[in-house]
């Protein structure tokens, strides 16, 4: 092998002509997901020739925390921007739920949490349950993390990967997250927020030049009794507004 084409090394173990062995996403290759045409660019960039070859996920997870806008394609050559190539790169590792979790609240702090996972101390010091869908709140105290791109691009790849569900279970807390982030479009930048990116992810079919799929509605899934119905944060406030 040519000095030249040394990152193809890593590209064959999930682009492979002969035939693709590794771990499957709802039975087909992970790198399916993505479009020919964006596949193609991805691997033909500097960035991932040099930035992602040989990344793991802890070695991703120390790359992503570098990225400084999420994407998809720029320009009129559509070159992927670096959270696309990492997304990429992800359906490569297909890591565990576990280390997904761990992006999600990625903080360079050592922080002592609460030895009950199922409670959270409120403002007051009060104990209260976490979320009442029984997963664990990522915006409590010390569990934001400080990485708001790592936790985007996590989330990024659960609406990829994950069943219907989980994907429910584990993105609508991240509706709370309201930080700013910046975004790479085709002509320039724009400003979106975490919680609206976490919604398209739940409501469009393609977001970053890549074609989501179908996700069921969240209203098929509370009438096979797979999810509990959501409670909105502003529910109470709605209630007051009509009693007034």
């Amino acid at each position: 092998m040519s000095k030249n084409n040394t990152h193809r090394a890593d590209e064959r173990a999930l682009l492979d002509d002969r035939g693709y062995s590794g771990a499957l996403i709802r039975g087909q290759n992970p790198a399916l997901l993505f479009e020919k045409g964006v596949r193609d660019r991805i691997v033909d960039s500097y960035y991932w020739k040099e930035q992602c070859f040989g990344l793991n996920a802890a070695t991703l997870c120390d790359r992503a925390a570098e990225v400084k806008f999420v994407g998809g394609t720029t320009g009129i050559m559509g070159k992927p921007t670096p959270f696309l190539c990492l997304a990429f790169k992800l359906l490569q590792l297909v890591p565990e739920k576990e280390v997904i979790l761990e992006y999600l609240n990625f903080s360079t702090a050592n922080l002592d949490y609460e030895s009950d996972d199922d409670h959270v101390k409120s403002e007051n010091g009060d104990e209260g349950p976490s979320h009442s869908n029984g997963v664990e709140d990522p915006n409590a105290a010390g569990k934001m993390g400080e990485f708001k791109y790592l936790r985007a691009l996590a989330a990024f790849y659960i609406r990829l990967a994950w069943e219907p569900v989980e994907i429910y279970k584990t993105l609508e807390p991240l509706l709370t997250d309201f930080r700013k982030l910046k975004r790479r479009t085709k002509d320039g930048f724009a400003v979106t927020y975490m919680d609206q990116l976490v919604d398209d992810l739940l409501t469009k079919d393609r977001i970053f030049a890549t074609s989501l799929w179908k996700l069921p509605s969240r209203a098929n899934l509370e009438d096979l009794e797979l999810l509990e119905p959501r409670e909105s944060p502003l529910e109470g406030e709605v209630e007051a507004l009509d009693m007034d």
